[in-house]
Protein backbone atom coordinates (compact mmCIF):
# COMPACT_ATOMS: atom_id res chain seq x y z
CA UNK A 1 0.00 0.00 0.00
CA UNK A 2 1.34 3.58 -1.16
CA UNK A 3 0.42 6.41 1.57
CA UNK A 4 0.33 9.89 0.39
CA UNK A 5 0.16 12.95 2.49
CA UNK A 6 -3.13 14.98 2.79
CA UNK A 7 -3.74 18.81 1.42
CA UNK A 8 -3.90 19.39 5.58
CA UNK A 9 -0.32 17.78 6.07
CA UNK A 10 1.13 19.37 2.90
CA UNK A 11 0.20 23.06 4.24
CA UNK A 12 1.64 22.12 7.35
CA UNK A 13 4.75 22.31 5.76
CA UNK A 14 4.78 25.73 4.75
CA UNK A 15 7.60 27.74 5.70
CA UNK A 16 9.47 24.20 6.45
CA UNK A 17 13.11 23.63 4.95
CA UNK A 18 12.84 21.95 1.07
CA UNK A 19 14.82 19.76 1.91
CA UNK A 20 13.34 18.40 4.89
CA UNK A 21 10.01 18.51 2.89
CA UNK A 22 11.67 16.45 0.39
CA UNK A 23 12.44 13.47 3.13
CA UNK A 24 8.77 13.71 4.57
CA UNK A 25 7.17 13.48 1.46
CA UNK A 26 9.68 10.53 -0.30
CA UNK A 27 8.84 8.72 3.70
CA UNK A 28 5.45 8.86 3.03
CA UNK A 29 5.24 7.09 -0.31
CA UNK A 30 8.01 4.32 1.25
CA UNK A 31 6.23 4.24 4.72
CA UNK A 32 4.34 1.01 5.50
CA UNK A 33 2.26 3.14 8.09
CA UNK A 34 0.35 5.82 7.18
CA UNK A 35 1.24 9.45 8.77
CA UNK A 36 0.44 13.02 8.97
CA UNK A 37 2.23 16.13 9.18
CA UNK A 38 0.73 18.00 12.97
CA UNK A 39 3.66 20.40 12.99
CA UNK A 40 5.95 22.36 11.21
CA UNK A 41 7.20 25.96 11.55
CA UNK A 42 6.12 27.10 15.02
CA UNK A 43 6.23 30.64 16.77
CA UNK A 44 7.88 31.58 20.05
CA UNK A 45 4.66 31.97 21.19
CA UNK A 46 3.37 28.25 20.33
CA UNK A 47 6.71 26.81 22.13
CA UNK A 48 6.23 28.84 25.49
CA UNK A 49 2.73 27.70 24.97
CA UNK A 50 3.81 23.83 24.85
CA UNK A 51 6.30 23.92 27.43
CA UNK A 52 3.95 25.42 29.91
CA UNK A 53 1.92 22.33 28.86
CA UNK A 54 2.61 20.05 32.39
CA UNK A 55 4.17 22.40 33.84
CA UNK A 56 2.01 25.88 34.86
CA UNK A 57 -1.00 23.98 32.50
CA UNK A 58 -3.02 20.82 33.03
CA UNK A 59 -1.45 17.97 30.26
CA UNK A 60 1.58 16.33 29.95
CA UNK A 61 5.29 17.46 29.30
CA UNK A 62 5.70 17.87 25.58
CA UNK A 63 8.66 19.85 25.49
CA UNK A 64 11.99 20.24 27.31
CA UNK A 65 13.06 23.61 25.72
CA UNK A 66 11.58 27.58 24.83
CA UNK A 67 13.74 27.00 21.60
CA UNK A 68 13.31 25.18 18.79
CA UNK A 69 14.10 23.91 15.06
CA UNK A 70 10.72 24.64 14.20
CA UNK A 71 11.19 28.35 14.33
CA UNK A 72 12.37 29.90 11.20
CA UNK A 73 16.23 29.53 11.23
CA UNK A 74 17.64 33.40 10.26
CA UNK A 75 20.02 32.07 7.79
CA UNK A 76 17.65 30.03 5.71
CA UNK A 77 14.43 31.75 6.46
CA UNK A 78 12.92 28.43 6.97
CA UNK A 79 11.68 25.83 9.90
CA UNK A 80 14.03 22.96 10.38
CA UNK A 81 12.02 20.86 12.14
CA UNK A 82 8.49 18.98 12.01
CA UNK A 83 6.10 17.03 14.36
CA UNK A 84 4.72 13.50 12.54
CA UNK A 85 1.92 11.71 14.25
CA UNK A 86 1.16 7.72 13.17
CA UNK A 87 -1.81 6.53 12.38
CA UNK A 88 -4.66 5.99 14.19
CA UNK A 89 -3.44 9.38 15.55
CA UNK A 90 -3.84 8.24 18.96
CA UNK A 91 -0.58 8.49 20.52
CA UNK A 92 -0.90 4.91 21.60
CA UNK A 93 1.01 2.80 19.02
CA UNK A 94 4.66 2.18 20.12
CA UNK A 95 5.80 -0.34 17.19
CA UNK A 96 4.34 1.93 14.65
CA UNK A 97 6.43 5.15 15.88
CA UNK A 98 9.78 2.95 14.68
CA UNK A 99 8.16 1.81 11.45
CA UNK A 100 7.67 5.35 10.50
CA UNK A 101 10.84 6.48 11.84
CA UNK A 102 12.93 3.98 9.65
CA UNK A 103 10.56 5.11 6.84
CA UNK A 104 11.79 8.90 7.61
CA UNK A 105 15.36 7.19 8.05
CA UNK A 106 15.51 6.28 4.65
CA UNK A 107 14.46 8.58 2.93
CA UNK A 108 17.09 11.04 4.23
CA UNK A 109 19.43 8.29 3.61
CA UNK A 110 17.69 8.18 -0.41
CA UNK A 111 17.88 11.99 -0.84
CA UNK A 112 20.91 12.75 1.64
CA UNK A 113 19.53 14.53 3.69
CA UNK A 114 20.83 14.02 7.47
CA UNK A 115 17.82 13.49 10.16
CA UNK A 116 17.31 13.43 13.57
CA UNK A 117 15.00 11.95 15.60
CA UNK A 118 13.37 13.11 18.57
CA UNK A 119 13.45 9.39 19.93
CA UNK A 120 17.73 9.26 19.24
CA UNK A 121 19.24 12.64 19.28
CA UNK A 122 22.57 11.43 19.28
CA UNK A 123 22.10 9.47 16.07
CA UNK A 124 23.00 6.22 16.81
CA UNK A 125 20.48 3.99 16.45
CA UNK A 126 19.29 3.56 20.13
CA UNK A 127 16.28 4.78 20.70
CA UNK A 128 15.27 6.27 23.65
CA UNK A 129 18.36 5.87 25.67
CA UNK A 130 19.01 8.90 27.66
CA UNK A 131 15.25 9.10 28.32
CA UNK A 132 14.49 10.99 24.41
CA UNK A 133 11.23 10.63 24.38
CA UNK A 134 9.81 12.76 21.21
CA UNK A 135 8.64 10.11 19.16
CA UNK A 136 7.18 13.27 17.00
CA UNK A 137 9.92 15.13 16.07
CA UNK A 138 12.19 14.84 12.98
CA UNK A 139 14.56 17.77 12.40
CA UNK A 140 17.74 18.27 10.19
CA UNK A 141 21.08 17.68 11.27
CA UNK A 142 24.01 19.42 10.55
CA UNK A 143 26.28 17.16 12.85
Amino acid sequence: MTFCLSEASRAKLAGVHPDLIRVVHRAIEISTVDFKVIEGVRTPKRQAELYAQGRTKPGNKVTWTLKSNHFINPKTGKGHAVDLLVAPYDWAHGPQWQKMADAVAAASEELAVPIRWGKDWDRDGIVGEKGETDSPHFELWGG
